[in-house]
């Protein structure tokens, strides 16, 4: 009787030690049990905004736009092995000074094209200037959409086209770089990123890094033109300012009494007094940079 008693409960835990790990299985592959994805595949934080109706709210659909462009469509090679796109307008003359240019959320739509224009036009077509496609491509006019693009970018992705501009940029070239909104981020981290040949970033509302051991490789200082807004607030632009300081790198930035996207003329919340405040700072900025 002891003996069968034993005996049962030596294949009782024979089963438990059999299923359990398959109940492990069935746990983590349960969907209503696994951790909600946060929405962070671009590191910039501005991802996690996009369910926001608020947030979606500060970026209304674009107004249509009708312009002769004064570039073209490049393409270059990525270190994944892949391929890049932009809009690029050569500088009249070679020249080793290069401005990157970076897109809102919505991706490398004709506003983004005619800023770079108008970059290119007032460094006098000194300076080399092309607009990234962050995007691969993709391009809306859609807020729902935008957010979902931003959302489904990866960084690995990102990081790979800035990394193949400056290459094809070339080793001598001396970078700058500018964005608004997501592309804000990416003015920043395209400093990072591209070491001792940057020589400037002006970042127009973005979410910054305050990463510290990042920031210290900097090559440069940053310029950044900011909203009133409780997303990239001013305790966030503090906390860069300070992050910036313990780094020992110069950053120069005003906090503008308009909403997030006040410089996008295709946003009906645009302010153009306080948008062209912001555009002398940041052409006077990069003029300095580039000696022109």
């Amino acid at each position: 009787m002891n003996y069968f008693i034993l005996s049962s409960l030596s294949v009782i835990m024979s089963l438990l030690t059999v299923f359990q790990p398959m109940q492990r299985r069935v746990a983590l592959t349960n969907p209503m049990e696994m951790p909600m994805p946060m929405c962070h595949n671009t590191g910039d934080g501005m991802a996690a905004f996009v369910d926001d109706p608020k947030f979606v709210a500060l970026h209304p659909a674009p107004l249509p736009l009708d312009y002769a462009e004064l570039g073209s469509s490049v393409s270059f090679k990525t270190p994944d092995g892949k391929t890049a796109n932009g809009y690029m307008i050569k500088a009249k003359k070679k020249s080793n000074k290069w401005l990157f240019v970076y897109q809102e959320w919505w991706g490398l739509n004709d506003y983004i094209k005619r800023q770079s224009d108008i970059f290119y036009n007032d460094l006098g077509g000194s300076v080399n200037v092309i607009a990234l496609d962050m995007y691969d491509g993709k391009v809306t006019a859609d807020p729902k959409e935008a957010g979902t693009f931003m959302r489904g970018v990866q960084e690995v992705r990102l990081e790979s086209i800035v990394k193949g501009a400056v290459m094809m940029a070339g080793k001598k070239a001396k970078i700058a770089n500018v964005g608004w909104c997501f592309g804000g981020g990416w003015s920043l981290k395209s400093a990072i990123l591209g070491g001792k040949q940057t020589v400037g970033s002006v970042m127009y509302y973005g979410m910054p890094v305050q990463d510290v051991e990042k920031l210290k490789t900097l090559n440069t200082d940053v310029l950044g033109l900011f909203a009133t807004e409780e997303y990239i607030s001013k305790k966030v632009i503090e906390d860069f300012a300070a992050n910036m300081k313990t780094a020992g790198k110069n950053l120069t930035y005003k906090i503008f009494a308009g909403v997030h996207g006040f410089a996008n003329p295709s946003n009906p919340k645009y302010d153009e007094a306080l948008s062209k405040e912001a555009y002398g700072m940041a052409l006077g900025y990069l003029k300095q940079k580039f000696g022109v």
